[in-house]
């Protein structure tokens, strides 16, 4: 009897003990305890990294949110397509196209010297802003709101990146020049104000750019005409970088056909 009942509880024991330190085996496999320091070590860099991570989205989110609130232009299906050819007209007006091309027929039909002068640094800003705004958007090629890239003619008319908006930086740019060179009325002034929020409002109502595109494009326009004020090019000092020119050129063919003249 005392034989039987120790083999059993032996054997229980056994049972017991593999159960045991099968349960032991598995909880030490599960669970990993890291050695004290390295999670202290690490917290900084992976606590501050999605911070900036959860911002940039949230920002993100909510411009990508607003802009789809506003396109209500996008197509003329949309809630407010049926003025879609009114807003793309206003569109149409911050083109750099029509600016370039009136700004040229301006310059040469100018009676005055003064006029020519303001042309001609009007010509030269709006160069300005169009490389400007491709080294921006090479640089940054943030892609066009899908609305604007599902549109036929903007297919083959509008460019492929987005920010920032070449219509806000050339409206604001074009604004404010008219207002310190050319507007002295305030009636003048607020038509003026109220083409550039326009034309600034109508990329946003045909889905064209975001909203941030358009904010940035706007304080980047402002702040190139402070560039054009402060590279302001005079009439006086365009007729004397000409005739520079020009002298140069006539130095060199006078001394190409002197050395001519000697090898004969």
């Amino acid at each position: 009897m005392s034989s039987a009942t120790c083999r059993r509880n032996s054997c229980r024991g056994g049972r017991g003990a593999s159960s045991e330190g099968h349960v032991r085996r598995r909880g030490s496999s599960c669970c990993h305890v890291p050695p004290p320091g390295a999670q202290a070590e690490g917290s900084p860099v992976s606590l501050s990294q999605p911070m900036f991570a959860i911002t940039l989205r949230f920002f993100l989110a909510i411009d990508l949110r607003l802009s789809k609130r506003l396109g209500v232009c996008a197509c003329e299906g949309s809630p407010w397509g049926g003025i879609r050819p009114l807003v793309r007209m206003v569109e149409f007006s911050g083109h750099a196209v029509p600016w370039l091309v009136g700004t040229m027929y301006a310059l040469l039909r100018g009676e005055t010297a003064a006029e020519q002068e303001i042309m001609l640094n009007l010509a030269l800003a709006l160069l300005l802003d169009l490389l400007l705004v491709r080294v921006v958007k090479t640089m940054v090629k943030r892609r066009r709101p899908a609305q604007s890239r599902s549109d036929i003619l903007s297919a083959f008319f509008v460019e492929r990146y987005s920010f920032p908006s070449g219509h806000a930086t050339r409206a604001a740019m074009c604004a404010r020049f008219f207002l310190a060179q050319m507007v002295d009325t305030a009636s003048m002034r607020f038509l003026v104000v109220g083409w550039a929020a326009l034309v600034s409002l109508s990329r946003l109502l045909l889905a064209r750019h975001y909203v941030t595109d358009v904010g940035f494009g706007l304080a980047m326009g402002y702040c190139q005409y402070g560039l054009v004020e402060r590279l302001w090019v005079t009439r006086d000092c365009l007729q004397d970088v000409l005739l520079l020119r020009l002298r140069e050129r006539l130095r060199r063919v006078y001394d190409g056909l002197w050395t001519a003249d000697w090898t004969h």
